[in-house]
């Protein structure tokens, strides 16, 4: 019986060992030896976890676990990362939850350690002190939350069309696909941080028959395919709730040498609730941050009852060699299907032009702001399909290129255009726009003349696509409040001056810029009285079809 017993318990440290997982490109190392239940790091900074078999029934009985049950201190001095690391890393082996302690405060320092979450995990009332002002790897997550469920390649998919229905695959389960053509350069931005472009890249839902789900459908052709990856969709929603998150700032040179000491996502099927963030020590200079919410290579995302902060603006020199300010997130979505922010605001002002906007995205699909107060939405390597209902955004409003049905409902926009189409992406909508119920304060009530949507576009520049304006603009009970404009003020224009150059038929352009087709209005209304008119450039768009009935 004694043999047998030594027997059981080697063969339970040997399966935890078998089953370690991975944080940040360091191994994990979990044993169940009979000594006592302890965390600590080998001659490589390697965690190796010791949990005893008592420890280990009694965690398992209970269904969670807790992180000063792997030694964090929560005293707000003493640095907590590895222990919280350790707590996750045996919750993710055993399906089991975490549970912050309650009124704990949990520093952590500068050590390139990750804690992977891969089960629900409640913050709760605990505090987290992130230091930025010493880390040894700026871009190492502190947090990851990731699926327990591995990418594969499908074989067999050469190549795609856009707005095709189906691939020829069966998978497990439904995924998400990610496809790139390395060959084909997209994005070729333009002015002060230009660039050469990204490859072709696209992502879109398939079911386990491979039938693409049409409300993200494929947006490019796909001559041939450089990289394709299948992510399999979770089933099970994982929660992650609570926690109040201070980051103390870096010092670090303002350049691009973006910091990413976050939490990031890249599961599908996650609910954030109740975080808060805040930022202090915040000074005359500093590096930019990526996002301290940042989601990407995900489906079905929500993040609701949260409180986020903007980021100082700090100034560098572009790559086109003159001074630019730096965006600086905390709130990052890329390459990702169905992410939803509810209910959500920020610490400070939205309208407070010394704070970057607080969100930014590239290669997503179907994002969406209900109910938020947010100083900025904004798509820079394209959104298809975007939502903004019953909420409020600040000074830098809203930016976006991209497809499909953009919806602006119900809500308050104080941006210097009621809609800023990217003119660094070449101010390019492929699709339509529709406003409706909302008000619009034009740069915030400062003296300006208002016009709604604004952009750059003077077809002497290849984007890497064909740029389009909205084919349709529907605008239904829109107020424009105007009140504080210039003494030579005609009245609002619905579109800005694209191209100055373009006043008649004797310039060309050798990109052409795809111009609106028809334009929409019921009930536009200013505080002026000024009637709404076309354009400062009424040649340009001079065959695009107003309905005003």
């Amino acid at each position: 019986m004694k043999y047998r017993l030594v027997f059981l318990l080697l063969l339970f440290g040997f399966l935890d060992i078998q089953g370690q997982t991975n944080t940040s490109s360091e191994n994990i190392t979990i044993t169940a030896k009979r000594s006592k239940t302890r965390v600590q790091t080998n001659q490589n900074g390697e965690l190796q976890i010791n949990v005893s078999p008592g420890d280990a029934r009694k965690f398992k009985a209970a269904g969670r676990v807790h992180y000063s049950n792997f030694g964090a201190k929560g005293d707000g001095k003493t640095d907590d990362i590895d222990a919280i690391a350790a707590t996750h890393a045996f919750a993710n082996l055993h399906h089991l939850a975490v549970k912050a302690d309650e009124g704990a405060t949990y520093y952590i320092g500068g050590k390139a350690r990750t804690a992977t979450i891969q089960t629900d995990t409640d913050f709760g009332t605990a505090a987290f002190i992130i230091d930025d002002t010493d880390v040894e790897n700026r871009s190492a997550s502190v947090f990851r939350v990731r699926s327990s469920l591995e990418s594969f390649t499908p074989v067999g998919i050469t190549s795609l069309k856009r707005d095709q229905d189906k691939i020829n695959a069966n998978l497990p389960s439904p995924c998400l696909i990610t496809v790139t053509n390395s060959h084909k350069r997209r994005y070729i931005r333009f002015g002060p941080n230009q660039n050469d472009g990204s490859p072709q890249t696209d992502i879109f839902l398939v079911d386990k028959e491979g039938y693409i789900d049409q409300n993200a459908p494929i947006i490019w052709d796909f001559d041939q395919i450089t990289e394709i990856t299948a992510l399999p969709i979770d089933e099970n929603k994982l929660y992650i709730t609570g926690g109040h998150f201070t980051t103390i700032a870096n010092k670090a040179e303002s350049k691009y040498t973006y910091y990413s000491r976050n939490i990031s996502i890249s599961r599908s099927n996650v609910l954030v609730d109740g975080l808060e963030h805040d930022i202090i020590g915040e000074g005359d200079h500093g590096a930019p941050y990526g996002g301290f919410i940042t989601i990407r290579d995900c489906a079905f995302v929500t993040v609701k009852n949260t409180t986020l902060t903007g980021h100082k603006t700090y100034r560098t020199i572009g790559s086109a060699g003159k001074p630019v300010s730096m965006g600086s997130y905390d709130i990052s979505v890329g390459r990702a299907v169905n992410i939803s922010f509810v209910n959500c605001k920020q610490t400070n002002d939205i309208n407070d032009r010394t704070y970057w906007g607080i969100m930014g995205s590239n290669y997503c699909k179907n994002l969406v702001f209900e109910q938020c107060t947010f100083s900025r939405f904004d798509a820079h390597m394209g959104v298809a399909n975007a939502t903004i209902r019953n909420s409020t955004l600040g000074h830098m409003g809203i930016n976006a290129i991209g497809s499909g049905v953009f919806m602006v409902e119900n809500s308050t926009i104080y941006g210097s255009r009621l809609i800023n189409l990217r003119s660094d992406y070449g101010s390019t909508w492929r699709g339509e726009f529709i406003i409706r119920n909302c008000t619009f304060v034009p740069a915030g009530g400062r003296r300006t003349s208002a016009s709604l949507f604004g952009g750059s576009n003077s077809g002497q520049h290849d984007f890497g696509y064909t740029c389009y304006m909205p084919e349709r603009i529907t605008i239904e009970n829109l107020k424009i409040d105007d009140s504080n404009h210039p003494d030579d003020y005609q009245g609002p224009a619905i579109f800005g001056n694209f191209n100055r150059q373009l006043t008649d038929n004797s310039y060309r352009e050798k990109f052409p810029f795809i111009l609106t087709k028809e334009v929409i209005l019921r009930n536009v209304t200013t505080t002026s009285g000024k009637d709404l008119r076309l354009s400062d450039n009424p040649f340009m768009f001079k065959d695009v079809r107003i309905d005003s009935r």
